[in-house]
């Protein structure tokens, strides 16, 4: 179904954000007293009032800005990009500060005229019925109603609600032209495109990486939009910004996330709070796009983004971005992917692919790895083939006989998909080498099909054992039991 968008506009540092958190009952963006923290728009889905509807915090509208310097051009962009999501958007609350108007808040106004009939003015900062006789000088500007609010305690934004709920009662899908808004800030032209969220099962792609290696550029590429603000700028994207997209019958949602500095570089709390948020996108996403400068190769922050998503069990695609602009030699990816898997070993696992985010260059490969990743996540081994595949492993390399490494695999069963887990139930299982847990790990990628992704195994001493005989969580057979070896005998060879 379609939504209607709620866009929330404002100068900088007058409340958008905290007032976006607080219809969202989350903390969706990041706040700061900072003007400009909010650059990219950003948006969710949310129900106001029994009102299902997309949610847009805008970055700040700045009147005073030098377009010559980097900053001042990032600004105007910033502004560019405000302006386009408010032309689209079913409803604005405009967002001033209680106290005196200022220049830009003058202009701000005079730019919204045209949207006058979907406009709802509010007055933030006014806790405790704070300069709240100042605010009602603002009916000079021709607004009927004016909200007092308070975003940060929550005064009266009770009323906001009410009234968003009420002017959202009289939309209607046939009122607007083709042209819409979908919830990455890109205008789309088929109105059955903008469907809410809860309606469709998407594989989420994360974009992590350092900043300045080309995250914005292939979300934008991705979602063919421009929803991510690009600059040469490091640290241009904050918020995590959302998009959405379909390749070869398949949705996707993708999350372009904060460049991730090391911790000693990152001296601001706006971006201490984006380098968080970017982590945390790990737990969001089924497979991670570390995203790689090629022509800087793998790095040591890299290779603390990608233990990040194998601890997570998060699937893993190492996209080497600006391929197009690497030398034209025989072999040459060849040896770029040769030197990752030789300073990371550990992620010999995770595939690695060369793309240009600029002009589309392997995109297609690179979202076909998606999927066959995707599929190998929600893989479901029955309980009774893996059992006849592990009494195979153990006859191809039985387990050690020495007195104090001797213990049994007794059975094993497949416990979660998407992240894969198994568990594994051995007489003693302290005395399970790391070497031979690696043995069990690599059997199970290769002859099991999960050759691309992390593969989490637990072990666990059948002795205190309450679980024996359970199902995997999706699908499984009771586990049957693989004849253990007799003490101090190795099992006759093939």
């Amino acid at each position: 179904m379609k939504l209607p968008v709620v866009a929330l506009a404002g100068r900088p540092n007058v409340g958008k954000s905290t007032l976006f958190n607080r219809l969202l009952h989350k903390r969706r963006a990041i706040t700061d007293p900072t003007p400009g923290v909010t650059r990219d728009p950003v948006s969710m889905d949310t129900v106001i009032r029994d009102r299902k509807l997309t949610l847009f915090d805008t970055g700040g509208f700045k009147l005073d800005r030098d377009p010559e310097s980097p900053e001042g051009a990032l600004e105007t962009m910033v502004v560019e990009k405000t302006l386009e999501v408010l032309k689209n958007a079913d409803l604005i609350v405009l967002i001033l500060e209680a106290g005196e108007l200022t220049l830009e808040d003058e202009e701000f106004i005079t730019l919204l005229r045209p949207y006058q009939n979907k406009l709802i003015a509010t007055v933030n900062k006014c806790e405790g019925g704070r300069r709240e006789a100042d605010a009602w000088n603002l009916l000079s500007f021709g607004f009927e109603k004016i909200f007092m609010i308070s975003a940060e305690h929550g005064d009266n934004v009770g009323d906001l609600e009410e009234e968003i709920a009420k002017r959202l009662a009289n939309f209607e899908n046939e009122s607007k032209d083709d042209t819409i808004y979908d919830t990455t800030g890109s205008t789309i032209n088929d109105a059955a495109s903008r469907v809410s969220m809860e309606e469709k099962t998407y594989l989420r792609i994360a974009l992590l990486g350092k900043p300045n290696t080309g995250k914005s550029t292939l979300s934008n590429r991705l979602t063919a939009s421009s929803a991510s603000i690009v600059t040469d700028i490091p640290g241009t994207t904050r918020d995590v910004v959302e998009g959405t997209f379909s390749w070869k019958n398949r949705d996707f949602l993708v999350l372009d996330t904060a460049g991730i500095r090391r911790r000693t570089r990152v001296n601001e709390n706006i971006e201490y709070y984006s380098v968080n948020r970017a982590i945390k996108t790990i737990d969001q996403a089924d497979i991670v796009f570390l995203i790689i400068d090629a022509q800087e190769g793998l790095t040591d922050q890299d290779k603390k983004i990608a233990a990040l998503a194998h601890d997570k069990g998060r699937g893993l695609i190492l996209v080497l971005n600006k391929w197009d602009v690497m030398p034209k030699v025989k072999n040459a990816f060849q040896a770029a992917e040769d030197r990752i898997r030789f300073v990371f070993p550990k992620m010999e696992y995770a595939p690695a692919l060369g793309v240009s985010a600029l002009d589309g260059t392997g995109v297609d490969k690179l979202l076909d790895m998606a999927i066959r990743m995707q599929r190998q996540l929600t893989r479901q081994i029955e309980t009774a083939e893996l059992n006849q595949a592990l009494e195979k492993w153990l006859e191809e390399h039985p387990p050690p006989i020495g007195k104090q490494t001797r213990f049994r695999v007794k059975y094993a069963v497949q416990t979660s998909i998407n992240p894969v887990k198994f568990v594994f139930f051995v007489s003693r299982k302290e005395a399970v080498s790391e070497a031979y847990l690696s043995y069990l790990r690599n059997k199970i990628r290769s002859s099991l099909g999960f050759s691309l992704i992390p593969v989490d195994i637990e072990l666990r001493s059948s002795s205190n054992n309450p679980a024996r005989g359970s199902r995997p969580r999706r699908g499984g057979k009771t586990p049957s039991k693989v004849k253990p070896y007799s003490r101090g005998k190795r099992p006759p060879r093939a």
